[in-house]
C-alpha cells in the first residue's frame, strides 16, 4: 500500500502539479469531458442537489449550472494539484485579500478571531495563502482523510505557508492551548454533520438543513469576533478574498444568531453564482429530528 501512494504521489501527482497553469487548463478541459459526458462522476447527486435548491428555475437553466459546475469542478481539481509545488510568489499573486485589515485590527488590540466559510471557489489556494495576508496565526480545523499516507501529504501542503492543521477531535483542546495567544481558528460550515442531534437547523437553499454549531460556539464560549469569509472567483485560476464581520460581541447574540448569519451570506454567494459550490458533496443525509430541541443537551439551550 505503501509503495503504491508513493508511486501515485511522485509519479503522478507532483508530475502533474508541476505543469504550468495553461496546460493544467488544458487538461482540465479534458477532464470535464470525462467527468461530465463519459463517467457522469457523481452527477445523479449534484442534478438532485440543484434541482432542490432551485426549484423556480427551469430545467434548461438547472443543467446549464450543472454543466457550469463541472467546468469549474474540474478546474478545481487540478488548481488543487498545483496546490503542491505552487510558489508563495504565485499563491499570493492568484488569491488576493481584499481587507486583512479588518482581522489585523483585532490583532492589534489583542484579541483572537474565529473565520467561518464553505467550499466555495478554491478553498485550497485560500488555505496556503490565509497566514501569509494576516497578523494572527492561521489555524485550520478539518477531518482527517481516510488515508494516513494522504492525509499526511494533505495537511503538509496546507501548512507550507504558515496554517497550522488541526483535526476536529482536538478543535476543544487547541482552544485552551492558544488562549493566550493571537489566533485566527478557520470552520467550515457547510460539511454535512455527522449527528443530527448535535447541530444547529436551519433552511438553507430551499432545504431544511443540519449546520456545523462550532463556530458559533467556541466564539460565544472565548468571547472571540466573528468573520465570514467570501471567496470571488475573478478569472480562471485568479481569486480574491474578503473578510466580513459577523459580531464583535458573541456572547451578547441570541442562540442561532451568528450561525444564521454565516449561513445567510453563504447562501447569498451561492444564489448569486451557483456553479461554484461543491454541488457533488451529499449535503442533504441528515433529516431533522422530531425532537431537534433535543440539542439543549449539548449545552447550546435557546435563550
Amino acid at each position: 500500500m505503501q509503495l503504491g501512494n508513493n508511486l501515485l504521489y511522485y509519479l503522478v501527482l507532483i508530475p502533474i502539479s508541476r505543469l504550468p497553469f495553461p496546460v493544467l487548463y488544458f487538461l482540465s478541459n479534458l477532464l470535464f469531458y470525462l467527468f461530465y459526458h463519459v463517467f457522469r462522476y457523481r452527477k445523479k447527486v449534484v442534478i438532485q442537489n440543484i434541482e432542490k435548491s432551485f426549484p423556480g428555475k427551469s430545467p434548461e437553466q438547472q443543467k446549464e449550472i450543472v454543466k457550469a459546475f463541472y467546468r469549474h469542478f474540474c478546474d478545481l481539481t487540478l488548481e488543487s494539484l498545483k496546490v503542491f509545488t505552487i510558489s508563495e510568489k504565485d499563491v499570493k499573486e492568484r488569491m488576493v485579500f481584499k481587507n486583512p485589515e479588518l482581522v489585523n485590527y483585532y490583532f492589534n488590540k489583542g484579541q483572537s478571531l474565529i473565520l467561518a466559510g464553505g467550499h466555495y471557489n478554491n478553498w485550497e489556494l485560500f488555505a496556503v495563502a490565509v497566514d501569509g495576508a494576516i497578523h494572527h496565526q492561521a489555524i485550520g480545523i478539518y477531518s482527517p482523510l481516510t488515508s494516513p499516507y494522504f492525509d499526511s501529504k494533505m495537511r503538509m501542503t496546507r501548512s507550507k505557508y504558515g496554517l497550522r492543521m488541526i483535526p476536529v477531535r482536538r478543535v476543544k483542546e487547541v482552544f485552551e492551548a492558544e488562549k493566550n495567544n493571537l489566533t485566527m481558528t478557520i470552520f467550515g460550515s457547510d460539511q454535512s454533520p455527522s449527528d443530527p442531534l448535535k447541530c444547529y437547523w436551519t433552511t438553507f437553499l430551499n432545504q431544511d438543513t443540519g449546520v456545523h454549531f462550532g463556530a458559533e460556539k467556541y466564539a460565544r464560549e472565548y468571547n472571540y469576533p466573528v468573520f465570514y469569509g467570501r471567496i470571488t472567483k475573478v478569472l480562471r485560476g485568479y481569486y480574491s478574498f474578503e473578510f466580513v464581520e459577523i459580531c464583535d460581541q458573541p456572547r451578547q447574540t441570541d442562540h442561532g444568531e451568528i450561525t444564521e448569519k454565516i449561513t445567510r451570506l453563504l447562501e447569498k454567494d451561492i444564489m448569486e453564482k451557483p456553479p461554484y459550490w461543491l454541488w457533488s458533496h451529499k449535503r442533504w443525509k441528515l433529516k431533522r429530528p422530531a425532537d431537534h430541541q433535543l440539542i439543549k443537551s449539548m449545552g447550546f439551550e435557546r435563550k
